[in-house]
């Protein structure tokens, strides 16, 4: 015998089970549930069953669950899911890799037909082809303004047409092409809307980054702190090398025009007073390492002046006239 029970214990199993849940795991993926069948549903709980809890049920009635649990545990993160809570939506709870259980609920997906009404998620073009037809179903092709011929004793269509945009809603002549044709252009499956992990509640395309994304994020923020540090002269840690470098060079700077000096400077001015000393600090420079060119063009400065130079520089010195 079935024991039937009454709305309100019901609903007392549900705020106990929803309560139970929010205690125990500190991640949840708020995901849409439009046109998923219970059957889907089933196939999707089966597949999350070891380390996720898929929970559903009224908006109305999760909010009040949740709202009451906050308040009697002290706990005020929770109170950020009940913005979430608007449409056809419901909760996973989990304990593992949230990347890998989005990936995972994404898998559970199957094909729609466009039924008529329906606000279309994706484009639907009809590609060109034979479609297997009839000629006396090429009215319905008429109506589009889907340009055909017939081949065959069948409609082919001649060039690809964009049936329904995505957003617009389904016509009964755009449904009953699909349907002749046998397309079902459309899939549904359980959304990700949104993720709440510890109170925090972050967009889903967070989880697709990598740490090279977030390295170059970091970078790119670091860049402009900096750069604003140094416009408004506040001495940031990142902005520091930057900002005793150029004070280093304004002293350097005012040193050099002006009789005033500290150690730093005195090297410089040294070597302004008698440029030759850059001469001779880049011929004291270290020879290039071997094998990028440099040696070959070392030894061939090294090498000898030709003979015969050196017997014309003898005989420009002995004139007959001495």
């Amino acid at each position: 015998m079935v024991v039937k029970h009454s709305k309100a214990e019901k609903k007392i199993a549900y705020d106990q089970k929803l309560c139970k849940l929010l205690d125990e795991y500190s991640q949840i993926l708020i995901v849409g549930a439009d046109n998923v069948g219970s059957n889907q549903l089933q196939n999707i709980r089966r597949g999350l069953r070891a380390e996720s809890v898929i929970l559903m049920g009224k908006n109305t009635m999760m909010k009040r669950s949740i709202r009451v649990h906050a308040e009697n545990t002290g706990n005020k993160n929770f109170l950020s899911l009940i913005p979430l809570l608007v449409g056809n939506v419901g909760l996973i709870f989990t304990k593992g890799d949230l990347k890998e259980i989005s990936e995972e609920v994404s898998k559970y997906k199957v094909g729609a037909p466009a039924r008529v009404g329906l606000i279309a998620p994706d484009d639907v073009v009809v590609p060109p082809g034979n479609t297997g037809l009839d000629p006396s179903q090429t009215s319905f092709f008429q109506v589009l303004n889907i340009p055909t011929k017939i081949n065959k004793g069948t409609v082919e269509i001649i060039t690809a047409v964009e049936l329904i945009k995505k957003g617009d809603k389904v016509g009964s002549s755009e449904s009953a092409l699909l349907s002749k044709l046998g397309v079902r252009p459309f899939s549904y499956g359980l959304i990700v809307q949104a993720v709440y992990e510890n109170g925090s509640v972050f967009s889903p395309e967070v989880l697709d980054l990598t740490e090279d994304d977030l390295a170059v994020k970091f970078l790119v923020g670091l860049s402009m702190a900096t750069s604003l540090s140094l416009e408004i002269s506040y001495p940031a840690l990142s902005a520091a090398p930057h900002m005793l470098i150029n004070g280093y060079k304004n002293a350097l700077a005012i040193a050099v025009e002006t009789e005033y000096s500290f150690p730093q400077a005195d090297e410089v001015k040294e070597y302004l007073k008698d440029p030759s000393k850059f001469a001779a600090a880049v011929s004291a420079a270290p020879a290039p390492a071997p094998g990028d060119g440099g040696a070959a063009a070392a030894n061939e400065e090294k090498k000898p002046e030709p003979v015969e130079e050196e017997e014309e520089d003898e005989d420009l010195g002995l004139s007959l006239f001495d």
